[in-house]
């Protein structure tokens, strides 16, 4: 005969330590409770490229301001107005560099806030914390809160702040209505882009333009992404994204070559009774729709919690359709 539960306190003199099994929770839960910090791996070695490329930018910059120096004073020797025109100029450029560094580090900031926040959301899915979900939330309501078309979804999650809701359900609406939108969006500017790149290469000449066209297409679709769901990146913030949206894409299996990619979408044998350029094309259109799937997985700030993450299929139906009716 089971017995019925009961409530006792640990320092109760009828209950003896002897009767008593502690059992520890998990170690993340515990750790996600009271904020300890998790201990970091194994420290990398020193990023010696990294190190060269500092110091050798750092002596460029020297050379540079010496030479303007020289030259500023080579002028105002010759012609004093000269020498304020070249100062000013140099003023000028100086202003510049430090919008174009500031618009630099603006991106890049934003960008790891996206990764941050995408971090968080997984952590806090995997330990059921509520606190940080409310933070997640919080988040990414000032991230879109610029956005007048997130208005109505900014007031409804709002409204929702001191309700009582699991982890994976507050983050689950916040996913609903801030990121479903954007997603749509996302996979519109996906299907173009694919569609695009699917039409020039099958019409091209040249091998040459194809490649040229494709990469184009890709950076372009990449930053496309970046713009729509908050991220404003510059030249190095955009390079940052490429490698992690290429990394995503190697882990992923994303990198299919050759006739490989097209059966898998197409069906076996199918690209080998369409002609050969327009398999080119659809091959080529299906490989940017992989390459914006995987740089709108980079780019999202949270995972697919509740949304069905996109595939191929929904955002190349049109070409797979295409091909189809070309090989039938």
């Amino acid at each position: 005969m089971s017995r019925q539960p009961r409530a006792f306190r640990l320092n109760d003199p009828n209950v003896t330590g002897g009767s008593i099994q502690v059992t520890e929770e998990p170690f993340d839960a515990i750790e996600a409770a009271d904020g300890v910090v998790v201990p970091m791996g194994e420290r990398r070695r020193a990023p010696w490229v990294s190190i060269l490329v500092s110091a050798l930018s750092g002596l460029l910059l020297l050379g540079l301001g010496l030479a303007l120096e020289n030259l500023i004073v080579d002028l105002y020797a010759v012609t004093p107005w000269l020498g304020w025109v070249a100062l000013a100029l140099t003023v000028i450029a100086a202003l510049a560099f430090l919008a174009i560094i500031g618009r630099e580090a603006l991106g890049i900031w934003r960008e790891q806030k996206i990764e941050k926040l995408r971090e968080s959301a997984v952590d806090a899915l995997a330990v059921k914390d509520h606190k940080a979900a409310k933070g997640i939330v919080a988040d990414l309501l000032g991230l879109y809160g610029g956005r007048s078309s997130a208005a109505q979804a900014r007031a409804r999650l709002k409204a929702l702040t001191d309700e009582i809701i699991d982890a994976d359900d507050r983050l689950a609406i916040a996913e609903r209505e801030l990121l479903a939108p954007l997603d749509a969006q996302a996979k519109r500017a996906i299907a173009a882009a694919a569609k695009q790149v699917s039409l020039v290469t099958a019409v091209s000449p040249r091998a040459i333009v194809d490649v040229a066209f494709v990469i184009f297409s890709a950076m372009r679709l990449l930053r496309t992404l970046a713009r729509i769901y908050g991220g404003r990146p510059g030249l190095f913030g955009f390079l940052r994204l490429a490698k992690a949206a290429l990394n995503h894409l190697a882990v992923t299996g994303g990198v299919a070559v050759g006739d490989s990619l097209m059966q898998q979408v197409l069906g076996l044998g199918l690209a080998a009774r369409i002609s050969a350029k327009l398999g080119e094309g659809v091959l080529n259109g299906l490989m940017t729709a992989r390459f914006g799937l995987a740089a709108l997985s980079v780019c999202r700030p949270l995972p697919f919690i509740r949304e069905e993450p996109p595939k191929v299929a929904d955002v190349a139906g049109e070409l797979i359709s295409r091909a189809e009716a070309a090989a039938s």
